[in-house]
């Protein structure tokens, strides 16, 4: 619990007895490798913050192809955000891509923090406002960068995302096939 209070003293001032009382809403929760947190066409009841592992985002069609949309690391909060928010079925799947281990909080408590203090809703707004930032950045790499300029950000920003995540999934997430992806980091190991 000292990493997630860590984590939210970052975001905001919350004090020893403003954590406390928020303790109890915290449940934890363990995934094995291949373990969905969230699954695609269900509602999300939950919200995540990822003490251990590594979480992937992603969206399958009609023909069962998946598209990675995201990677979620260790000290961050995820979920599918738009379900969750409106408690509507999911569009995506978030999946444990080695053992993880997380500490949720289901919609209801959630909303029952925000009502009892301030704190908590500075919390939300901060994170709202963070992962908004995030997307917009993603969306703004997709695209004005090449995928050689992509895959280079990926491993300057997040280099466990290359040494954990499949090959299919990074390749994916930077909009690429395999087939560029291997000739991209055949490129950079010249």
């Amino acid at each position: 619990m000292d990493q997630f209070k860590s984590f939210l003293q970052n975001i905001a001032s919350i004090t020893d007895t403003e954590f406390e009382e928020a303790r109890i809403y915290f449940k934890e929760l363990k995934l094995k490798k291949g373990d969905c947190f969230i699954e695609q066409g269900k509602i999300c009841k939950h919200i995540a913050f990822i003490k251990k592992g590594i979480l992937k985002t992603f969206y399958s069609n009609d023909k069962s192809s998946e598209t990675t949309s995201c990677f979620c690391v260790e000290n961050n909060f995820t979920t599918a955000y738009k379900s969750f928010i409106l408690q509507t079925p999911s569009s995506q799947t978030i999946q444990a891509i080695e053992e993880t281990e997380l500490l949720v909080i289901d919609f209801e408590s959630l909303q029952k923090l925000y009502t009892k203090s301030i704190v908590w809703q500075n919390i939300g707004r901060a994170f709202a406002e963070r992962e908004y930032l995030v997307m917009e950045q993603y969306a703004s790499t997709l695209n004005n960068e090449t995928a050689k300029e992509k895959y280079l950000r990926l491993l300057k920003e997040q280099p466990i995302i290359i040494q954990k995540a499949a090959i299919k999934d990074i390749a994916s997430y930077l909009g690429v096939t395999t087939r560029t992806l291997s000739r991209i980091r055949l490129e950079i190991i010249k």
